[in-house]
């Protein structure tokens, strides 16, 4: 991913976690996923350095359906992506359906 070493260092403090990622069955897809958002390398990486977690995050049943409510709330993909790489916390840690959903019919 091109972390530097002080990121590397960040990563893992946050998210001890990661070594018992397994790379091609969790952390890999996800980040293939989201360079197919048109996230690109680099932010792809600030988002793990911001949000390590997000490299543990269950691709079909967390982050996909997230992304999709998203649309359905109408933001397009551009927008998509700017949340995300600025927020990445938001399609990790909170529950579609007990946070987001009841927030946004709140607005």
């Amino acid at each position: 991913l091109g972390l530097s070493e002080l990121e590397v260092r960040k990563v893992v403090v946050a998210f001890p976690g990661v070594f018992r990622q397994r790379l091609e069955e969790t952390s890999k897809p996800v980040v293939m996923w989201l360079k197919g958002l048109g996230i690109d390398d680099s932010q792809v990486a600030d988002m793990i350095t911001k949000f390590p977690q997000l490299i543990g995050c269950r691709l079909e049943e967390n982050l996909k359906p997230t992304v999709r409510w998203l649309k359905e709330v109408g933001l397009d993909d551009s927008q998509v992506a700017k949340m995300l790489t600025t927020h990445p916390h938001l399609i990790g840690s909170y529950s579609l359906e007990k946070t987001l959903k009841p927030r946004v019919q709140w607005l």
